[in-house]
């Protein structure tokens, strides 16, 4: 219960009238509020927003702030009235009670007469009425003067900072009617309390930090939050969940309207996760070139699948996906890991039914850079297993021990060893850290010698064949990072960025083929096996975005096209040739309309119109004829975009080069092959995010969120990526969905 001052009237005993005893009371819950008792009158008094009170007639009464016993004169009692109305007042004696309103930092009393009484604004001097006699006024119309900006100079004086907020009510329709409270915080005088604006900050906080639902019901957060702000009701798990999806509802009807807006087409990459509970969560990220040639990633769909090694699982998910976004006739591009032959059947006969073919689907199914890389680098680890085992139980020997730490560091500074690398157990789930253990450990193979010759408890020191063996596994290891860590230092890694070091690869493991160590030679072949695979898959989406590169065009193709394939080189280069300029006809032929070269693209420019030279607007009435007439009678005699493009000189080679920059500056020049471009150049060759290139199993959904509703998951996922994207900003509507 807490502890307020009110007004209740009682009917004395006879001889004395009727009294009024004025005394402070526990607030009643609202049950005992509603009920009478026999021979007592409640009066009902009217709390307004300043926490003024008010009897039935209007009048206003006495506060804990406000009340008599503030002011020096208040400290004498006066005698009955005439009436016999007696005020009975508690008085501590030689204490005078601290005034607690909050105005009394702005304003001060003092007394005109003898019994008169105003309160002065400190900042304008402006003078209001306090008391008269035995009436006091109050502090409303003072808390108004400050917080409703009357006082100017309180407001010339205020930092922006530390504006006063001010209470506005709210119209019809808005999710909430109740008014809402002003409290003190430091930084401002009067902030307004907003119970849906701390549903929504609290949905948001949890969406956003990954907190589990059931926090709100921890009786921690919930002692946090009384003492914090008393007034706030607490929201319970099922609250808080509802609140989180509507959260998402918003976030996705503003992302939705986004990519309906975008010009070209977009691409999506899969990745399966499994669960703790068998069944498996298929994320969809769809990349797109929005208007202005800005590339976006976005976790579109989070589909829980109950069989996940179903061939059909995929296709499922990503049926879904066109569904749930209408993105029928706008793919592009697949990019996820291949589990079996049978899964991208069905995806060719979903995409042929949803989707028009692009280039006989040779861009609709592509194969993730990052799982090749970590399967490959696995079968790397595999062939050195028992040499691994005897470097990393030599790491844990040092690490785990102070004291053999401290000897190892010693005969590290006695030996000299330059290397500037640190120890570290290996974590065997990413294989990156594996590569950097054991080269920290071969940079220091003579300090674990010296170590074994010394140290009598240390008995499984590396041989020097161990070592070797190591030199080798870190120098295949290297390619593969390297080439990884472009995925990790990029924020939306493209083909262009691969391709460079794909065909690095390929290159080198084709020499390593030829080597006299038969160790070398049979993993050389193994690797070589699946960097193939993976080549013969996606050598055309990457040799295409290469060729969408002024910089390079044919001309790097037809170079790492003839270190790879050597004398069969120009049949390869003739196919990429081929392929770019069927692609380029499809483009040509796609039903759009017929618009000249300098008309608006996508959106950006609509406002754009031609002028003759009256200043008359041209209407497109008897124009569109005319432009069939210049394709049919032009397009044999002028080269076509594509060709125009191919034949120009390659632009310098700069490093920090804005290559959507520069299609977007030429997207007037090459109005066609510009929207081929935009979506070439929006491919992903990844289906893995920058932290979790380096996993060698499928990632698991922790068990927490595989408790959740599907539909929970996904909305708590897909929130966190699109709030981290600052794609849409924070609405003030709060969306409530009830479980």
């Amino acid at each position: 219960m807490t502890i307020e001052t009110d007004l209740l009237r009682f009917p004395m005993l006879s001889g004395f009238g009727k009294m009024e005893i004025i005394f402070p009371y526990e607030m009643a819950t609202p049950d005992e509020e509603n009920m009478a008792t026999p021979g007592k009158e409640i009066v009902l008094v009217h709390h307004d927003e300043d926490h003024n009170m008010t009897t039935p007639n209007g009048e206003n009464m006495i506060t804990h702030e406000d009340e008599l016993m503030e002011t020096p004169d208040t400290d004498k009692l006066g005698s009955p009235d005439e009436h016999n109305e007696l005020a009975l007042v508690e008085v501590q004696p030689n204490k005078r009670r601290k005034k607690k309103s909050i105005v009394w930092e702005h304003f001060t009393i003092e007394s005109v007469s003898a019994d008169c009484r105003r309160a002065y604004c400190k900042q304008c001097k402006q003078s209001f009425a306090y008391s008269t006699g035995s009436k006091v006024a109050g502090t409303s119309h003072l808390k108004r003067h400050i917080a409703k900006g009357t006082c100017a100079a309180l407001l010339r004086g205020q930092d922006k900072n530390q504006l006063v907020a001010t209470y506005t009510p709210p119209s019809k329709g808005t999710v909430s009617d109740t008014p809402k409270r002003r409290y003190r915080t430091s930084s401002s005088p009067y902030v307004m309390f907003d119970q849906d604006r701390c549903r929504q900050d609290i949905a948001r906080m949890v969406i956003m930090h990954d907190y589990p639902l059931h926090m709100v019901e921890d009786s921690g957060f919930v002692s946090f939050v009384k003492n914090l702000q008393p007034r706030f009701n607490m929201l319970s798990f099922n609250t808080v969940q509802g609140d989180c999806v509507g959260t998402y509802l918003m976030e996705k009807q503003n992302l939705s309207k986004f990519i309906e807006a975008i010009p070209g087409r977009i691409c999506l990459t899969l990745d399966m996760w499994s669960s703790s509970r068998s069944v498996g969560y298929v994320f969809i990220m769809g990349s797109f070139i929005d208007s202005e040639w800005k590339l976006h990633r976005r976790v579109l769909n989070v589909v829980m699948e109950q069989y996940p090694e179903s061939p059909n699982a995929l296709s499922h998910a990503v049926a879904v996906c066109l569904s749930d976004w209408r993105l029928d006739g706008k793919l592009f591009s697949l990019t996820f890991n291949l589990q079996n032959e049978a899964a991208l059947d069905n995806l060719r006969l979903l995409v042929a039914i949803k989707n028009p073919l692009i280039l006989n689907g040779q861009f609709l199914v592509g194969s993730c850079i990052a799982w090749t890389l970590s399967d490959i680098a696995k079968d790397v680890l595999d062939a050195g297993e028992n040499t691994i085992r005897k470097i990393r139980d030599s790491v844990k020997y040092v690490t785990t021990s102070d004291s053999h730490e401290e000897k190892f560091l010693e005969l590290r500074q006695q030996l000299q060893v330059p290397s500037e690398r640190n120890l570290s157990l290996d974590d065997q789930m990413q294989w990156n850290t594996t590569y950097h253990m054991l080269v920290a450990a071969s940079e220091m193979k003579e300090v674990f010698s010296c170590l074994g010759t010394s140290d009598p408890d240390y008995k499984e020191a590396p041989s020097m064949e161990d070592w070797k063996l190591v030199e080798i596994l870190c120098t295949y290891l290297k390619l593969l990072f390297d080439a990884a860590n472009i995925l990790t230092t990029t924020t939306h890694p493209t083909a262009i960025t691969v391709f460079h070091e794909v065909w690095r690869i390929h290159s080198e493991l084709s020499r390593a083929v030829t080597s006299e160590d038969p160790f070398i030679s049979n993993l050389s072949k193994r690797m070589l096996e699946k960097f193939d695979k993976y080549w013969k898959d996606c050598s055309l989406v990457l040799a295409a975005a290469v060729v969408m590169d002024p910089r390079f065009k044919m001309k790097l193709v037809e170079f790492s096209f003839t270190k790879v394939y050597g004398e069969e080189a120009p049949a390869y280069i003739k196919a990429v040739d081929d392929g770019i300029h069927e692609l380029f006809d499809e483009y040509v032929a796609l039903p759009l309309p017929l618009t000249p070269t300098y008309a608006q693209d996508g959106g950006a420019d609509g406002n754009m119109k031609a002028e003759d030279s009256q200043g008359n607007l041209l209407s497109d009435n008897g124009f569109t004829d005319f432009d069939v007439y210049i394709m049919e009678t032009t397009s044999h005699q002028t080269k076509s975009e594509l060709d125009r493009y191919l034949e120009d000189s390659l632009l310098p080679r700069v490093q920090d080069f804005d290559l959507l920059g520069w299609w977007k500056l030429n997207k007037f020049k090459y109005p066609t092959l510009s929207k081929m471009a935009r979506d070439i150049l929006s491919i992903p060759v990844s289906s893995l995010p920058p932290d979790s290139v380096f996993i060698t199993k499928r990632k698991k959904l922790d068990p927490y969120r595989s408790s959740l509703r599907p539909e929970t998951v996904e909305a708590m996922i897909c929130s966190k990526d699109w709030m981290q994207s600052g794609l849409t900003e924070v609405s003030n509507a709060l969306v409530r969905m009830e479980y």
